[in-house]
């Protein structure tokens, strides 16, 4: 080999060797919502559903660390003063009216500073009535289908990918699009907009999922559910099916990419162009089982 195309090689090697790093820069620079190995709390959240979940939930703990901290104190003061070598004869106490009145009208009073703000986030998460885009999500055993009602885009079945498909996938490409929860085509949203979720089903109750979004919604055949989210942070996020809906239950993933509004729009028009370039494109074409 001459000199000169020794040269060329090797500069053909170091830019596809550019090329790979950037690709893989460009995968590791994406926040993905994934669990990870040790992790004790919830998912971090991304919209502000999640966050008022997680708030409540670190405040009932507390409540509860504190009920229980004072029961076992209790416990270990019974069991301390009123041992049987201290206390050989035990009381004939049967009633005590202040101590009755205290144990009932207390709980009561934790109860219902409980269910004050229970109540307030259930209504808080139930639905939104400044709704910037509106996605219907559509089950079927076992994939999901996402319109978008405002934007007339085609509809989009989403598929988990094959066990033989994802294997191809680079080690950078393998993280970020784990088994069994990587799809063909995620659903895209833009971040910092109030999205309306419409959720059914055309056959078996599924639910629609999605952790990082504080998002369990119930898909039911016949029956309309609504939900919303705003997602606060661009990324990938991750769910699944939490419905037991038949043998192929575990292998209807969601995933939700979150784009910034600007990509969202250049996304919303290469869809459109797309569609205007394919006639007949609108009629039904999903394959009879799901891929697996």
């Amino acid at each position: 080999m001459t000199g000169r195309k020794r040269t060329v090689a090797l500069a053909g090697l170091f830019g596809v060797g550019l090329a790979s790093l950037v690709a893989g820069a460009a995968w590791a620079q994406e926040f993905v919502d994934l669990p990870h190995s040790g992790q004790m709390d919830l998912h971090h959240p991304a919209t502000p559903v999640m966050e008022r979940l997680v708030s409540l939930h670190t405040g009932l703990l507390w409540v509860i660390s504190l009920i229980t901290l004072f029961v076992l104190g209790l416990m270990l003061y019974a069991m301390v003063r009123f041992r049987a070598s201290r206390s050989p004869t035990p009381s004939t106490t049967t009633h005590n009216t202040l101590i009755e009145v205290a144990w009932t009208v207390v709980p009561i009073i934790i109860l219902v500073g409980i269910a004050i703000p229970s109540f307030r986030l259930l209504y808080y998460m139930d639905r939104t009535k400044e709704a910037g885009l509106t996605l219907k999500v559509t089950a079927h055993q076992w994939y999901w289908t996402y319109e978008y009602p405002d934007l007339q885009l085609e509809p989009i079945d989403s598929y988990m990918i094959k066990e033989d498909e994802w294997k191809k996938f680079s080690d950078e490409e393998k993280h970020i699009r784990p088994r069994l929860l990587a799809v063909d085509n995620p659903v895209v949203v833009p971040t910092g907009v109030n999205v309306r979720v419409l959720v059914t089903s055309t056959d078996v109750m599924h639910a629609w999922t999605v952790p990082a979004f504080g998002i369990k919604q119930d898909a039911i055949i016949g029956r309309i559910n609504e939900t919303w989210f705003n997602v606060t942070k661009a990324g990938l996020y991750y769910g699944q099916c939490s419905q037991i809906c038949g043998k192929d239950h575990a292998y209807m993933p969601i995933a939700v990419r979150a784009v910034t509004k600007e990509e969202f729009d250049k996304w919303v028009a290469s869809k459109k162009a797309a569609n205007a370039g394919s006639p007949g494109s609108l009629t039904d074409s999903r394959p009879a089982t799901p891929a697996r």
